[in-house]
């Protein structure tokens, strides 16, 4: 085992930096395992996904790292394709590497144990610590495939126990870390042990804090638990560190502040915390696809989508090999452009994902419908796209998780049978309730052009509406969406009491909604961050309290208590993050 004191900063960046100059290893140990598996980190960075797997294949079935590494790539391939032969073959492949790891666990593990491994520090009871977080972070690979594989209840639940399980040796470790800290800084193992902890503790508060109330109170009887600030600080500690997985929980970070706090949050993200996390890696994966993605997500979320829709292309342009990167930019240029309602740009990338991306169907083919009935109908009619017959295709493209449809499908599907009917009932800008479905009014609410350009069309669809001479049965819901969405516009605008207006009116139309139900706890918790905005935290938690206890079995349900649970936890006092 290589030892390495706490002044070898030179050491570490070449040894960071050297991922095309390592030959292959005749022999494997613990440090030299690291080091080809940073190597291989550094190649998936640069987009060099074959390099990578042929310089950890060798050693895949005899060291822990290049089992875990391995496999982290195989299992990251599938779930991004989801074709059933790569499910097939990271399935497998994570079997192998769950048994590789369990060779070097402690004989008569029980995770429990492990405070006893490093009294003496020899180079097994390095290796058996290791062995712990690998087989931990194996086992989270193999709960997402099995949540992947298949559709029934059964499989959900053995997904969870193998999470459950992941969590427990991850709480021995932090105990083991905790009382070893003396040790911290003396040993390059201990310090990429505790790289580890720092990432796998952290990433398990963050995501366990946004849970709702009710789901959480369930699994804390089960053993877990998770406090955002905790999370926050390991991950925060763990991405400074000189480590192999210093990335990881940088990456974890720009994920957290770029995506989950958008679409389960507030739209609250720390981006000031995101550009100086990506910035450093920015300088070392400059053409990097990974780094060039969440850079234009920055961008986007600053409200400048010009730059952003230049670096999603370049991303784009970077490497052939994993076409599924394309499709995440794909889905971020449909809505960048969505943005500014350049809808026959947005349509051309909704196309190529129904096309190309296997993800979900029925979202993919519902947007595209939707951005086609924001457009004229000689528009359409250039495109050669049925409206109707799209909508009518929605239906029998959802797919099922655990038995249950998944949620934004099912809002899709019950949408779109307006169009079942002989004479169908046309969607109100249906594509402007998708950017709300998504929180994409925060993003817009950064660009005044953009949201006075969008409160312009939800105008006119108002007055379309008000002026209908023969309403049909769906008048009042769609007369809601607007005036919500009106609401939505008004309040980015600074046209606060205005904002109030429309919500209030939402409010008061609730008995007559026939089918739309979820606008009006959606609609209170929209007014609390109104109140929330204008200083009052009484109405503004009274309003949300309101969404959270008195409304249930609408769409999007748990959506809505995932930000309920967000917005309360800021307003009192713990917020989500910063702008």
């Amino acid at each position: 085992m290589a030892h390495v004191g706490s002044g070898a900063a030179e050491e570490e960046d070449s040894f960071e930096d050297a991922y095309d100059r390592i030959p292959a290893a005749s022999q494997m140990d613990l440090h030299t395992a690291i080091q080809e598996t940073q190597c291989a980190l550094n190649l998936v960075l640069n987009d060099k996904f074959s390099e990578a797997l042929d310089l950890l294949k060798p050693w895949w079935k005899d060291s822990m790292y290049h089992a875990l590494g391995y496999s982290s790539i195989v299992v990251m391939k599938a779930t991004m394709t989801f074709e059933h032969r790569d499910i097939q073959v990271a399935m497998a492949t994570i079997k192998e590497a769950l048994q590789t790891c369990q060779r070097f666990r402690k004989k008569n593990s029980v995770v429990g144990s492990l405070s006893s491994l490093i009294s003496k520090q020899s180079k097994l009871q390095e290796e058996e610590m290791h062995a712990e977080m690998c087989y931990a972070e194996c086992l989270l690979q193999k709960a997402t495939l099995t949540f992947v594989q298949d559709e029934n209840m059964i499989s959900f639940i053995k997904g969870g126990i193998k999470i459950r399980t992941s969590y427990q040796i991850y709480k021995d470790c932090q105990n083991l870390l905790n009382v070893n800290q003396d040790l911290a800084g003396q040993s390059d193992a201990f310090r990429q042990f505790e790289g580890g902890v720092k990432l796998g503790i952290g990433s398990f508060n963050l995501m366990l804090s946004l849970l709702p109330q009710r789901i959480l109170r369930l699994l804390e009887f089960i053993g877990f638990s998770g406090n955002r600030g905790f999370g926050l600080s390991q991950l925060r500690e763990g991405a400074s560190s000189h480590s192999l997985r210093s990335i990881l929980s940088a990456l974890t970070l720009l994920f957290y502040n770029t995506y989950v706090c958008l679409i389960l949050g507030t739209g609250e993200g720390n981006l000031v915390e995101a550009e100086a996390l990506l910035e450093p890696y920015q300088q070392k994966y400059p053409k990097g696809s990974i780094i060039l993605f969440y850079s234009a997500r920055i961008s986007t979320l600053r409200g400048n989508f010009e730059k952003a829709r230049a670096r999603y292309e370049e991303c784009i342009g970077s490497q052939q090999e994993w076409r599924q990167i394309h499709h995440l930019c794909y889905w971020e240029l449909m809505w960048n452009h969505s943005y500014q309602q350049e809808w026959q740009q947005a349509y051309h990338y909704a196309h190529l994902l129904c096309q190309e991306s296997r993800w979900s169907k029925a979202i993919y083919v519902y947007q595209k419908a939707a951005i086609l009935s924001m457009m004229s109908e000689d528009e359409v009619t250039r495109t050669g796209e049925n409206l109707v017959d799209l909508f009518r295709q929605v239906e029998g493209l959802k797919q099922r998780l655990a038995g249950k449809s998944i949620p934004t499908e099912k809002f899709a599907v019950r949408k779109s049978r307006r169009y079942k009917a002989a004479v169908p009932v046309l969607l109100v800008v249906p594509a402007l309730e998708m950017m709300y479905v998504w929180n994409g009014f925060s993003i817009v609410g950064k660009r005044a052009d953009s949201t006075e350009a969008l409160l312009v069309t939800i105008e006119t669809a108002e007055e379309q509406l008000r002026s209908d001479p023969r309403p049909s049965e769906f008048h009042p819901d769609d007369s809601c969406l607007v005036q919500m969405l009106k609401g939505l516009c008004l309040k980015h605008l600074g046209r606060l009491l205005q904002a109030e207006l429309c919500f209030t009116q939402v409010l008061s139309s609730e008995t007559r909604i026939r089918y739309d139900h979820y606008l009006i706890p959606f609609t209170l918790y929209e007014l609390g961050l109104l109140y929330k905005l204008q200083g009052d935290s009484a109405k503004a938690t009274t309003c949300i309290e309101n969404a959270k206890t008195n409304y249930k079995d609408y769409s999007m349900e748990s959506r809505l208590h995932f930000r309920i649970h967000a917005a309360l936890s800021s307003l009192k006092g713990s917020p989500v993050g910063t702008p």
